[in-house]
């Protein structure tokens, strides 16, 4: 561990990455290929921190893989694949709807629909299937899927369409509460001859940050992230996620970035090619904490560092991803989901709690009127609590029935609990009035920083009044 002086410092270096502006990209490249990995996770998971205390989120999903065909041919992707004879080419909405229903009864709250890009541009079955559905484009037939989904199951669907035009993103964003395109790489050279992006003109950098470009313009939540492993440098990833965070400050509208590595399938043509290392992957989860700040999202998928969690959470990640407890990963067949009580051992592991969201983060269900169609607002208000996290039970202000049974707070033995929490709370018991930041996240607390709270604030009545509880008659 290094010294706080030297950890507040790297702090300080990249203090102003909450706009996404700080260092210039040449600054930034040049320390991160410097710099000591330990100083650099020590630093990150400190920034983590000051965001989002001891949360550590993540979304029960349902995956819903619209169709398997795809214009594009990476090397490395076992999702997508060529027709199959006898095999329709898209799932039909009963299919799509079942799959949901299941989610549903599961306690999911997302529906993730997964597809290839654009298949009816390289096969005919595919534009046949389309027809005979009555629609033109995958994308046209996705916001119909999307649509019904979510009137009869109430699922928020979040959609991974590939590349899109601006009037594609406005028609989605119509249908879905988020939207998303993996970067992957902002390096040329990986779609050249011999190179994993050959052959596939989706995966142009230029392309999917035009897309990302414009479902900013469109007030869009969006996902991103970059892909390690598939012969992109250290330096290029830097410049992936400087890419990225231009476009977040232009707009706002990237609520997280996923740090995927690479896993090498059988049945691909980079079955040899060997995975990045746990350090790689650390190194680079760290990376876009101090590039991106306290508050963004970095995500690494659980399923794909099995044994390794909590040294994830030391690099700087606050959420899991996606997680269902029925599906695959369709993306990932070989690698199951942990359990999510494995995944809350993990998580506790690590020093911190975790916690559900939605398909939308919590700072942009906060804002619906900016950030989603209006057909989603009742839902989405009905849904979260006031931190914007998924209510955990159906009590609201005002209703007539009883609230629901609280846990026994006081005595209760302290698990995981945010340092800066009972910083708080202790100069509070020694008299110093919080700030209103200290505040905003003394409101915010949650798990074991709640009840922390509770007793702290008992243990003040407990010393004013003692154990009397007044009322008045009127």
């Amino acid at each position: 561990m290094k010294g706080t002086a030297e950890i507040e410092r790297i702090v300080d270096l990249f203090a102003t990455n909450r706009d996404g502006t700080g260092m210039d990209a040449a600054e930034a490249i040049a320390w991160m290929l410097a710099a000591d990995v330990d100083q650099m996770t020590d630093a990150a998971a400190a920034i983590r921190d000051d965001g989002h205390g001891s949360i550590v989120s993540y979304s029960r999903k349902i995956f819903i893989p619209l169709t398997q065909l795809c214009r594009d041919v990476c090397h490395y992707c076992t999702f997508a694949r060529p027709p199959r004879k006898d095999e329709a080419a898209y799932l039909g909405i009963d299919e799509v709807l079942r799959i949901a229903e299941a989610g549903r009864e599961a306690g999911c709250r997302e529906a993730l629909f997964t597809l290839g890009d654009k298949p009816e541009n390289r096969y005919r079955v595919a534009r046949d299937q389309l027809a005979a559905m009555g629609h033109e484009t995958t994308l046209s037939y996705l916001a119909y899927c999307a649509e019904r989904v979510f009137e009869e199951t109430g699922l928020l669907p979040h959609v991974n369409p590939g590349l899109m035009t601006p009037t594609d993103i406005a028609a989605l964003r119509d249908v879905s509460v988020s939207q998303g395109i993996v970067l992957e790489s902002v390096s040329e050279r990986l779609a050249a001859k011999g190179g994993p992006h050959h052959g596939s003109p989706d995966k142009v950098p230029a392309r999917r940050l035009e897309t990302i470009q414009w479902a900013g313009e469109n007030a869009v939540p969006f996902t991103s992230g970059i892909l390690i492993g598939i012969g992109e440098t250290r330096r290029e990833r830097v410049e992936s996620l400087l890419a990225l965070r231009r476009l977040h400050a232009a707009h706002g509208h990237i609520q997280e970035i996923i740090i995927q590595n690479f896993r090498p399938k059988a049945d691909t043509r980079m079955r040899e090619t060997p995975p990045a290392s746990l350090d790689e992957l650390v190194w680079t989860i760290a990376t876009a904490r101090l590039l991106f700040g306290p508050d963004m999202n970095i995500q690494a998928p659980p399923n794909l560092s099995p044994g390794s969690l909590p040294r994830l959470v030391k690099a700087g990640i606050n959420d899991w991803g996606g997680v269902s407890p029925v599906t695959p990963d369709h993306v990932n067949p070989e690698a199951p989901w942990p359990h999510l009580d494995a995944l809350e051992r993990a998580t506790a592991a690590a020093g911190k709690s975790l916690t559900q969201r939605l398909a939308i983060y919590p700072a942009y269900t906060r804002d619906p009127a900016r950030w989603v169609s209006k057909r989603f607002h009742q839902a989405l208000l009905d849904t979260v609590d006031a931190a914007g996290f998924p209510r955990d039970d159906g009590w609201q202000p005002g209703q007539t029935e009883a609230p629901p049974r609280l846990v026994t707070i006081v005595g209760r033995k302290p698990g995981v609990r945010d340092g800066r929490t009972m910083e708080i709370i202790e100069r509070a018991l020694d008299g110093v009035t919080p700030t209103e930041q200290d505040m905003v996240r003394l409101f915010n607390a949650r798990g074991d920083d709640f009840a922390a709270v509770c007793e702290a604030a008992d243990s003040l009545r407990k010393g004013i009044v003692g154990d009397d509880v007044t009322y008045v008659v009127n």
